[in-house]
């Protein structure tokens, strides 16, 4: 995602959801990966698709899904049941995090690589936090742990 590119307005006192994002599994998966990220309450799926991205250095190359559960493994509600891959992003691309929060005791889940299993946990700060003049939302604010290598490749 080039930011710059891809700066948006955000209203004055908008709310900005601080989502603790982790990796739970992917083919690569070594150590731990925690991201704590900023992100407006207006943006959409595709946006927080875009930021998980950038936060771990992937190359967008992959279809990828958003679900919740109760945890990793239960996948229980699709956010989209759209089949056609164009008619997916798009959902994504109107779906705000709004509308996806509050999660009745379940979480939220960004399925990336069918393959390799990319998948990482959100969870939502109970803090209410409103934008700031002069900061650009979404925005990487910690980073815990390296992150994961999408591809190994064998050079031997």
């Amino acid at each position: 995602m080039n930011i710059s590119a891809d700066i948006k307005k955000i209203g004055s006192n908008e709310r900005i959801f601080t989502l603790t994002v982790q990796c739970m599994t992917g083919i690569n998966l070594c150590d731990t990966c925690i991201r704590v990220i900023e992100i407006s309450e207006s943006d959409s799926l595709y946006d927080l698709h875009d930021i998980i991205q950038d936060s771990v250095n992937f190359g967008n190359d992959h279809p990828f899904e958003f679900y919740l559960g109760r945890n990793f493994r239960n996948k229980k509600e699709w956010i989209t049941h759209e089949e056609d891959w164009d008619k997916k992003e798009e959902e994504f691309q109107q779906k705000m995090l709004k509308d996806i929060y509050p999660l009745k005791n379940l979480k939220l889940y960004y399925w990336f690589d069918f393959g390799d299993q990319w998948i990482f946990e959100m969870q939502k700060s109970r803090k209410i936090k409103y934008s700031q003049d002069k900061v650009v939302y979404p925005r990487i604010i910690e980073s815990i742990g390296p992150s994961p290598e999408q591809y190994i490749y064998d050079h031997s």
